[in-house]
């Protein structure tokens, strides 16, 4: 590949650490190219598409790729050769170093590889071209078939190889998780624990490495032992040039791999030892304990063989726990869950899972920095129901973890999606069962919280807390911020995590009274409306209309523009108890009733007269009128009433409660055993939301 090429692109590679308190994304990497816009079966980006929208997205191939199938590439090709293991992986031109490092984890572990990596496929027995892998998303396995063209320069693979030309599982590998997130362009830059968490739904763990625990080998080394997935990268403190090789033969802004956890025996004393791997397959730690050091002459064969000591420049190198403490800044641990393995052996969890979202001017109400909001985000109850078996210090606790996911950014990059800065907070529910208000949170600190919210595809911490109920409060950092996202509860005894839901119900709607003996000032409002309604003694929607509007003018307040005929024949609606589409005077009386007590509502949200509530506002609005509703309920009254400012007139304020009151009053008749169910047909539903 031409010098001047790779020198175009090589002052941007991409970062594999992640930022754990600020809200800018550590600058993802450039690599050379980006290929691949993975469609439909049965050929992503094969003979008959356009190649270059396929490779990239964002900007314009500097040279041509020929798309190659591998009988076309070498002879003999094979899907694995000799066991998929972690030489078999080497880092081409695109900066997804942070995939290839969870791979290389992921090798360790035959059992979740080859749920990954199905082994029984090759380019012989029935070979149709095609091949298939399975990766966890956001709570389900799916299966992702490609076709086996890959990208490639002067016969050669632009991306991912084996060390062994004529093995292809970890191209193909790396092309099925492009098709997974919509090209390859979409991997450059990222976190090997979300790579990791794709390939086992596991749950992840992360430690600042100058803040990490005193017992951190302790740990690592029962991770390790239990199956988890381990990875580590060093920060770069120039961002404009992410990976940087240092002296020590480290690089810097990198991800690598943790591929083994040791202690031996040194001049008769304990060394601790970790094993990493470089994706590139290459560039390998130059200090103690590497493949060449004088530490190895001092340990005998049969202790080598052990540890897998091997001279060879394959990526793979030894160092000290200590080294590694001083030189790495992050460590990310990926336990596994039930839903990865089975076995008895390895570490379990009990895992609850909801799947929610952020909703723009209804439940995306940002941080606790923004009071006015916060309560409106998605509120989940956490029953911790069993204590620990092995406390710490005779404390009746339960240990749990909690992750919160936001779903789908990497895959809506190419239209310009970012991550969220996220984070969760956890209240003590006192027995509450509601949706809990703005002024719980206004009296009440949390029991515990997230260590910061940040800019990562999940954000997840380990707490121990007495068994109680309690809520989980997830939120993005900045408010108005929509997304979905998917929060998962893991703990190693019984809990019980689930969606807050308010009871759906209205405070009795009013029944329409005979108002024979009137009071002196009733006797006014008669007088007053068989001016307007003539001898008939009805009014039209035209003519309410003309009413509603003569008041709305003289409420200065208000600063509404009036009501719509449309607003008009939907209050007709609600009173009109004899079908006639019109109004008597006792329906118009209620009706004028029930106007009046709304407008006292929407004057008191209404603080800054400005003519509108915002939709945060609307929900407790809502409620003070005697209406109590579920989020998706708040939802659909954000879509259908609010305008693009998220805000609420006065019109369609009314509107929304002639709407409800209306709806509610239909169902109570249609419910006569009072059981909250109805059973309607076709006629009577159209005629119920025809009118409404």
């Amino acid at each position: 590949m031409p010098s001047e090429i790779i020198e175009q692109f090589a002052e941007k590679t991409e970062s594999g650490s992640a930022p754990t308190s600020s809200a800018t994304e550590t600058a993802p990497g450039s690599g050379i190219y980006s290929a691949i816009l993975s469609r439909n079966l049965p050929i992503i980006g094969g003979p008959g598409k356009s190649f270059e929208d396929s490779l990239f997205y964002s900007q314009t191939l500097p040279i041509k790729f020929e798309w190659k199938r591998p009988p076309e590439i070498c002879e003999n090709p094979q899907f694995i050769l000799g066991g998929a293991n972690r030489t078999d992986i080497c880092q081409g031109e695109l900066g997804d170093c942070w995939f290839l490092a969870a791979i290389a984890c992921l090798t360790l572990n035959e059992k979740i590889l080859f749920r990954v990596i199905p082994p029984d496929q090759n380019f012989t027995d029935n070979y149709a071209g095609i091949f298939h892998f399975q990766f966890w998303r956001y709570g389900d396995w799916v299966d992702v078939v490609i076709d086996d063209y890959l990208p490639t320069y002067n016969n050669e693979l632009v991306f991912t190889k084996s060390s062994q030309r004529n093995e292809f599982w970890s191209a193909l590998l790396e092309k099925a998780y492009a098709k997974l997130h919509g090209s390859y362009e979409a991997l450059k830059g990222g976190n090997t624990t979300e790579a990791m968490e794709d390939f086992t739904g596991g749950v992840t763990e992360f430690y600042e490495i100058k803040e990490a625990p005193k017992e951190l080998f302790k740990i690592m080394k029962k991770a390790f032992d239990r199956g988890s997935l381990i990875g580590c990268s060093i920060d770069a403190l120039v961002p404009v040039r992410l990976e940087t090789r240092m002296a020590s033969g480290l690089v810097k802004g990198h991800a690598y791999s943790v591929t083994g956890v040791e202690e031996t025996q040194l001049k008769g004393k304990a060394a601790k030892l970790v094993r990493l791997r470089n994706p590139w397959g290459q560039v390998e730690w130059n200090g103690s304990w590497s493949d060449n050091s004088k530490e190895w002459t001092l340990v005998d064969q049969s202790e080598k063989a052990r540890l897998q000591h091997q001279v060879q420049e394959d990526g793979e190198f030894w160092m000290s726990f200590e080294d590694f403490m001083k030189n790495f800044t992050k460590l990310e641990i990926c336990n596994l869950t039930p839903d990865a393995l089975e076995s008895d052996t390895l570490q379990t969890w009990t895992v609850s899972v909801n799947e929610g979202r952020w909703v723009r001017g209804c439940s995306a109400g940002g941080c606790r920095n923004y009071p006015d909001t916060y309560w409106t985000n998605p509120q989940y109850r956490l029953k911790l129901l069993e204590e620990d078996d092995d406390p710490e210090d005779n404390e009746v606790v339960c240990s749990f973890v909690v992750a919160l996911m936001q779903k789908n950014r990497r895959k809506d990059r190419k239209s310009g999606a970012n991550l969220f800065t996220i984070g969760f907070a956890i209240y003590e529910m006192h027995g509450n069962n509601q949706h809990l208000q703005k002024d719980f949170f206004l009296y009440n600190a949390s029991k515990a919280r997230c260590k910061s919210f940040i800019n990562m595809r999940e954000v997840s911490q380990r707490f121990r807390l007495p068994p109680n109920e309690y809520v989980i409060i997830p939120s993005t950092y900045e408010p108005h911020q929509e997304g979905e996202f998917i929060l998962r509860v893991f703990s190693e005894k019984r809990n019980i995590s689930e969606e807050i839901e308010m009871k759906i119900e209205a405070e009795q709607p009013i029944n329409l009274v005979n108002v024979d003996t009137e009071t002196e000032e009733e006797k006014k409002f008669r007088n007053i409306f068989q001016q307007i309604a003539g001898d008939d003694m009805e009014i039209s929607a035209d003519e309410l209309q003309g009413i509603l509007n003569q008041v709305a003018t003289k409420h200065k307040n208000l600063k509404s523009s009036g009501f719509t005929l449309e607003s008009c024949r939907s209050m007709i609606a609600l009173m009109d108890t004899d079908g006639c589409g019109r109004l008597n005077l006792q329906e118009f009386y209620h009706l004028w009733e029930k106007i009046k007590q709304w407008q006292k509502i929407f004057i008191r949200y209404d603080a800054d007269q400005s003519g509108t509530i915002n939709s945060y506002e609307m929900r407790n609005a809502v409620n003070e009128a005697g209406f109590r509703l579920n989020s998706q309920l708040y939802d659909i009254i954000t879509m259908r009433y609010a305008n693009k400012r998220m805000d609420i007139d006065f019109d369609s304020f009314i509107c929304c409660f002639v709407r409800l009151e209306g709806m509610f009053r239909a169902f109570h008749a249609f419910d006569k055993d009072g059981d909250g169910i109805i059973k309607l047909n076709v006629l009577e539903w159209l005629q119920l939301t025809v009118y409404a």
